[in-house]
């Protein structure tokens, strides 16, 4: 079996660190580089759930896309939420790995994974790396469809494609008007606009979608908005990854066992439609 620095080193050649932003927290969070590796389990959120998961599993090293502690810390006391996961970690001789940023501007890197998810055609990147010769680094993904469809039927698809959660699809645009063209961005994607605009791409699909970003684009231009929930569109990339660390496993003769985490960490656990009611706005006459 490897050792955990030989394979936080395959990882690192996956996704350098040194492309992350200046802002984000990657790399490894806890770990002895001399442990030996057998398992590995793939999930989005460091959070104690998936902290419990990796213990029944027995799992020896997690590999999540959001950092444990993005914006630093004084301790990692056990009465913390975040202290406690990494108690549960160092006592069950679990390491804990992040790819955030590095994984999204990857090639593969997470945009990848959601249009593969959606059965798009990736034309090049949103936003490309001006470090990448090759010119298929960078963020988010422009696409295009097979066949043309309705923005009613293409948020239908990522409906039924992306990982079910509370928020389900929401979209804003002309429900019968065609789809051709779709830029993706896993994660938060409404800083993205002015390049989505500038890409004349049909829709954008990304997540975290806010009500001014939104209203501003629309009235800009009839670029259709579809908004899926955080987790839901970064999820895809865990199976992506786990294929990638697949790969170089049996490549060296690892003989690692790879596992991508079916637990659903979106934060919201509930939806309750609209109800209309003659007294409030949108009720009908």
């Amino acid at each position: 079996m490897p050792r955990l620095s030989e394979v936080i080193a395959a990882l690192d050649a996956l996704w350098p660190p040194s492309r992350a932003e200046q802002w984000d927290a990657v790399g490894t969070v806890c770990g002895d580089p001399e442990a030996e590796v057998s398992r590995v389990l793939f999930a989005v959120d460091p959070v104690q759930v998936i902290a419990d998961e990796a213990v029944k599993l027995g799992a020896d090293l997690i590999v999540t896309h959001h950092p444990l502690y993005l914006r630093g810390t004084t301790t990692v006391e056990a009465g913390t939420f975040k202290g406690r996961v990494v108690h549960t970690l160092i006592k069950n001789d679990i390491a804990l790995h992040v790819a955030h940023t590095n994984a999204d501007t990857a090639d593969p890197g997470v945009s990848d994974a959601l249009a593969g998810a959606l059965d798009l055609r990736i034309t090049g990147p949103l936003v490309p790396d001006p470090t990448d010769p090759e010119g298929r680094r960078g963020l988010g993904r422009l696409c295009e469809l097979d066949h043309p469809e309705t923005l009613r039927e293409f948020a239908a698809r990522a409906a039924a494609w992306l990982p079910q959660t509370a928020q389900g699809i929401r979209f804003a645009g002309d429900p019968d008007a065609l789809i051709r063209t779709v830029a993706v961005s896993g994660g938060s994607g409404d800083s993205l606009f002015e390049q989505v605009r500038a890409a004349g791409v049909d829709a954008f699909l990304t997540a975290d979608l806010r009500h001014h970003p939104v209203s501003e684009a629309r009235e800009q231009s009839p670029l259709a908005l579809v908004d899926a929930a955080h987790w839901a569109t970064e999820w895809p990339w865990c199976e992506q990854a786990a294929a990638q660390l697949d790969a170089i496993s049996e490549r060296k003769g690892w003989g690692l066992r790879t596992h991508v985490s079916r637990t659903v960490t979106d934060p919201w656990t509930a939806h309750a439609p609209s109800v209309t009611h003659p007294s409030i706005p949108g009720a009908p006459n």
